[in-house]
């Protein structure tokens, strides 16, 4: 039927809710020269003042439309400007020193004139290199040591993270666009593979462009446009994640039926076994 080229139906313990987030304004967004790029002055780049602003009113949104009481799960790019932006967005209530609460970033963080933080009432935070800007030449795509972060972001699970220093960072090696793409493949379908149904991922304009360039074949030109554009700062994009090949092994809420057990005799299979029925009812479709 052609109505249903349209559509597609799968079962729904087979999906995940993922909110993709590129990170709010970065010191190295002001300026596209090569010069400027290749600066060490924008290495880790931080976010601006008018990037913070930008958290402020994305965490607004999310606080209004509902979003962050669903999330079950941040994961960031352990950069600066995607943790910073992570936090900002997703983090949790007032800390208060009557609680002993974590918190997901010290106050003046690296310098950039915010408060504290704190973990209280919002889902873990986990940080992930498999979702992370472009790989190499950049400085502003390196990421600092681990033990750098943690003192500023205590509250941040950085345990799947192999090695302190950025060893994936090269000078003179710069990741190509099909090399990210399979990199955002390869994360989508770890993805796939975790408990939580509703996820957020906070990462950086190139990586998601490249992972999400490649679906959408199969859509409208306008939904395709929706799915590939190129992320403003600080937008956020909620997507549907299926899971087509038995990936993941999420529980599903279907119920069998049937219990107690008794006659069930269904009508459409009656007709389809029987030709007497078939010849009679002229609406059945002649095969």
């Amino acid at each position: 039927m052609d109505a249903a080229a349209a559509i597609n139906v799968y079962p729904f313990h087979r999906t995940k809710t993922i909110h993709l987030v590129r990170h709010a304004q970065g010191f190295h967004n002001l300026n596209e020269s090569l010069e400027f790029l290749l600066s060490e002055e924008f290495f880790d780049a931080r976010l601006t003042p008018l990037g913070w602003e930008q958290v402020d009113t994305l965490r607004k949104h999310v606080q209004s439309r509902g979003i962050s009481k669903k999330i079950e799960l941040v994961i960031t790019s352990p950069m600066s400007r995607t943790i910073e932006t992570a936090v900002g967005t997703f983090g949790g209530e007032e800390p208060s020193d009557d609680l002993n609460v974590p918190l997901l970033m010290v106050e003046n963080a690296g310098d950039n004139n915010r408060p504290a933080i704190s973990s209280l009432n919002c889902p873990p935070f986990l940080a992930i290199e498999d979702c992370r800007e472009v790989i190499g030449v950049f400085p502003n795509c390196r990421r600092r040591s681990i033990s750098e972060y943690r003192p500023l972001y205590p509250g941040i699970d950085f345990s799947m993270i192999e090695h302190d220093e950025d060893v994936l960072w090269k000078r003179d090696i710069l990741e190509t666009p099909d090399e990210m793409a399979s990199r955002g493949l390869k994360f989508l379908k770890w993805l796939l593979t975790l408990n939580e149904k509703e996820i957020a991922v906070v990462s950086h304009s190139g990586f998601l462009f490249e992972s999400m360039r490649e679906f959408g074949n199969d859509c409208d030109v306008f939904i395709q446009s929706e799915i590939r554009e190129h992320f403003a700062n600080a937008e956020l994009r909620s997507i549907i994640l299926i899971d087509r090949s038995r990936i993941g092994s999420d529980s599903s809420n279907n119920f069998p039926g049937g219990i107690p057990r008794g006659l069930d005799l269904p009508v459409d299979i009656a007709i389809k076994k029987n030709p007497e029925f078939q010849k009679r009812l002229k609406c059945y479709p002649k095969k």
